[in-house]
């Protein structure tokens, strides 16, 4: 399938049924509320500890309604991996058991990549450095103002330390947005593999889903990755751009337009991977 095609279709698919993008968008506005509640309620808890147990309620509540959600992206996918142009409907169950499939699928794929920056972390001394740059500012700050010493000298000694810190973290961070990249290419794969199988062992098979991209053209695959990402930022900017004297209305459409973008995702990564079903 052309990826204009793919395009195309993939931004028309969620408006060929409103009253069930209507019920994405209400899980999706709960599922969210609740997390904030849940975030909030915890923060005020720090002060009142009877908050603590409302805030793990909503949080949990959030979270149930997340796997029903992540079950239903799945959905989405299958549709678009059989070419299918019916909206698929919500099966709460179902969605959920599924949802619960693609969360463990989704902590698979990015554990590995958080393990190794961790790893690199320690490998270039991030942490020892963190460390050294807090304790050098602490140090010089008592020389400074208790022990009436020179604040050049001071400068110098925490820039030392600072630039320690820098270079590690510049060498970690690198390493982390290359893997975090491969990796979340791979996770897309992944969630494509549990959709067309339905079976978890598949989806988690990280070399199946390497060859996948390579079945489906890796020039291909990130094209039109990149393409919905621009096509997606664009309309967020102009939309920002437009209403920026209407910021009610512009929270308002951003509401709705979020969920809808995430439904083109997830349909127009199905339609990627139909080429290879």
């Amino acid at each position: 399938m052309k990826i204009t095609e793919i395009i195309r279709d993939a931004f028309l698919f969620p408006s060929k049924n409103t009253g069930r993008f209507a019920i994405y968008l209400l899980l999706s506005v709960l599922m969210v509320g609740f997390a904030l509640g849940g975030a909030l309620t915890y923060a005020y808890g720090i002060i009142n500890a009877d908050n603590y147990l409302a805030g793990g309620v909503y949080l949990i509540i959030a979270m149930l309604i997340g796997f029903i959600i992540f079950g239903y992206h799945i959905k989405v996918i299958k549709s678009g991996i059989e070419l299918d142009d019916n909206v698929p409907a919500f099966e709460l169950y179902d969605d959920f058991m599924t949802g619960f499939d693609n969360f463990i699928v989704l902590v698979a794929y990015f554990i590995i990549p958080a393990l190794i920056v961790i790893l690199v972390g320690f490998d270039t001394n991030l942490f020892g450095n963190a460390i050294a740059v807090v304790h050098e500012l602490i140090l010089q700050i008592f020389s400074v103002y208790i022990m009436d010493g020179s604040i050049s000298l001071a400068i110098i000694a925490i820039s030392l330390a600072l630039s320690d810190f820098l270079n590690s973290l510049a060498i970690t961070i690198t390493v982390a947005i290359i893997l975090f990249v491969i990796f979340s290419i791979l996770q897309l794969m992944a969630e494509a593999r549990l959709a067309n199988t339905g079976s978890i062992r598949e989806a988690l098979n990280i070399f199946e889903a390497a060859k996948d991209i390579i079945r489906i053209g890796v020039g291909k695959a990130i094209l039109l990755m990149l393409l919905v990402a621009v096509i997606i930022a664009a309309i967020e900017i102009i939309l920002m751009i437009a209403l920026t004297y209407f910021p009610f209305l512009l929270s308002v459409i951003f509401i709705i337009m979020t969920p809808y973008l995430i439904l083109v995702t997830q349909r127009a990564l199905g339609l990627l991977y139909s080429d290879i079903a």
